[in-house]
């Protein structure tokens, strides 16, 4: 495993544990400040978004898993083809179980830091 492949991985460690420790300001740090996600039924949304909406979920616990099934580094770029595994409990409120695939792409910022670009994210409810 490559330096580049291992940074990648910890940046997807750290955006899980963090998500998980509710520290938005942590998840935003590891994403560019263009960066554009992609959702199911929703218009491509950027940071500004995705903090607002982060921002209306501080009472959410969120606790997952995530399953990198594909990870490729092609210079200052790379994608990653995860397999996303969570449990959302909103406070007072029943579970709810997602899980699905992603794919996002990377870039290596001159400082050698990775930050995510762009994330197609398909991760559903998932009825037990």
């Amino acid at each position: 495993m490559t330096d580049d492949e291992r940074a990648i991985r910890t940046l997807i460690d750290t955006w899980m544990s963090a998500t998980s420790d509710g520290d938005v300001d942590a998840v935003l740090r590891l994403m560019a400040d263009d960066v554009i996600f992609m959702v199911p039924g929703q218009k491509p949304f950027g940071k500004r978004e995705f903090a607002a909406t982060s921002a209306g979920m501080r009472n959410v616990r969120f606790d997952g898993r995530s399953d990198i099934q594909e990870l490729k580094v092609l210079g200052d770029w790379a994608y990653v083809r995860n397999y996303i595994d969570l449990t959302v409990t909103p406070d007072g409120g029943a579970p709810v179980h997602r899980a699905g695939y992603t794919l996002t792409i990377l870039r290596k910022e001159p400082d050698g830091r990775w930050v995510l670009m762009r994330d197609a994210n398909l991760v559903t409810r998932v009825e037990s």
